[in-house]
């Protein structure tokens, strides 16, 4: 009788993965400790790999021996504990992180042998990635001011405590809001408004304000348009590049589209991008002539208000305004039933354009040929743009948000031109 036969094929892999996630850690923390004296590392691979072999250990023997399992893991969690506690006697100047890291190491070695692969995985490389990040971790802190440190208080409370409480059933006039997905909405537009802050300080003005509107609209540009609108209205010494970074918003909005409809509803594809391409290329190049409007000796480092890095106005209104329009999107379907298709998409898509596509994509086979399914698109797209290009202009205002809101213009004009393409 093999010991595969005996442990069980799972209980080999489970242990066998927690002893190359205990290698990993001990790789880092052995690379991170190479220069200290004999004597002065608390661990090394060898002890880190053989921490998470206990773990797999107790952790395969859970379901078949839980006591043996339990006094295991409590003998290897003692013994991390009491290594410290003797290095710390000896006077020697060992951090608390690596009995911690032991202990969590421990803790993914019993995952991994209770078959929980994927989580014990997600936890061992997490802690190797902080772990690796120390450097730049001390010196963020030592640059962080007391704004800064409110803002991220802020943003945790709405994003970890109050979204997770919130229920996410139909409620309100027709069933029409979902409070989680509400909430969503501000999570969204707050943390690109901060993640843009950041972005600003670690990359500088340019590539931060650009890097982040690129990102943040893979997402939602609905959300980065209002946030680059809030700081538009806050003021700023660099106007034409939160523009430029609305606008090329709006064209990485018009490339996740045709991804997103390439994916959920491919019979769409083809048409849709007739009109999606020109409405892109339109946004693209009214970025580029943004940015060449830019005056390089204005561009300091006041883009973003420092004292105010977590701004929730802008995010309310869109909030608001999206609360209104899926009313309205409810009750056009419970008016007309199906045959106010186009009218449901077009409402429902203008707040979030994906929403129209995961629509269509449910539809059944043959509903809509290519040419009609690119033209029902075209609708929530351009009524996207619209809504961003009016949610600009009011938290902007049209002095100041007057670049962003001809480039969105523009690529509506630019989309609609292609329409006699498909007919």
């Amino acid at each position: 009788m093999t010991a595969a036969t005996i442990i069980g094929q799972d209980a080999l892999a489970g242990t066998g993965l927690a002893l190359a996630l205990g290698l990993l850690v001990g790789v880092q923390r052995g690379w991170v400790q190479r220069k200290e004296a004999a004597g002065q590392r608390f661990a090394g691979i060898r002890t880190y790999g053989l921490l998470g072999l206990a773990g797999g250990i107790a952790g395969a023997l859970q379901t078949q021996a839980s006591e043996l399992a339990f006094v295991l893991l409590l003998a290897t969690a003692a013994l991390v504990l009491l290594g410290y506690w003797r290095s710390t006697q000896k006077g020697t100047s060992i951090s608390g992180t690596a009995s911690l890291a032991g202990l969590i190491t421990l803790a993914a070695g019993y995952l991994a042998g209770t078959g929980a692969y994927a989580l014990a995985s997600a936890l061992a490389g997490s802690m190797v990635l902080v772990l690796s990040q120390r450097s730049r971790l001390h010196h963020l802190l030592r640059h962080i001011d007391e704004a800064e440190m409110i803002a991220i208080a802020r943003f945790a409370l709405i994003a970890l405590v109050i979204l997770p409480l919130l229920p996410d059933t139909p409620m309100g006039p027709l069933g029409a809001w979902r409070p989680r997905q509400l909430w969503l909405v501000v999570v969204l537009v707050s943390g690109f408004s901060f993640a843009g802050y950041a972005g600003v300080k670690l990359l500088g003005p340019s590539r931060g304000v650009l890097a982040t509107a690129a990102a943040g609209a893979m997402v939602s540009s609905t959300a980065v348009t209002a946030s680059l609108g809030g700081k538009l209205r806050d003021g700023t010494d660099d106007e034409a590049l939160l523009n430029a970074g609305i606008a090329l918003a709006s064209a990485v909005m018009f490339l996740r589209v045709m991804l997103l409809t390439a994916v959920l509803a491919p019979f769409a594809l083809r048409g849709f991008a007739v009109l999606a391409v020109p409405g892109m290329v339109a946004s693209l190049a009214a970025t580029g002539l943004l940015l060449r409007r830019r005056k390089e000796a204005e561009a300091g480092e006041g883009i973003v208000d420092v004292h105010n890095p977590f701004d929730l106005k802008p995010a309310l209104l869109l909030m608001l305004l999206t609360m209104a329009l899926t009313v309205a999107a409810r009750w056009v379907l419970v008016r007309f039933g199906n045959a106010g298709l186009a009218t449901v998409l077009a409402i429902s898509g203008t707040v979030d354009v994906d929403s129209a596509v995961i629509t269509m994509g449910n539809l059944p086979a043959g509903t809509l040929g290519p040419a009609t399914a690119g033209l029902v698109l075209l609708a929530p797209v351009a009524l996207n743009s619209l809504f961003k290009t009016a949610t600009l202009i009011g938290l902007a205002g049209w002095r100041k948000g007057k670049g962003g809101a001809l480039a969105m213009v523009a690529s509506v004009v630019a989309t609609c031109a292609a329409v006699p393409l498909l007919l």
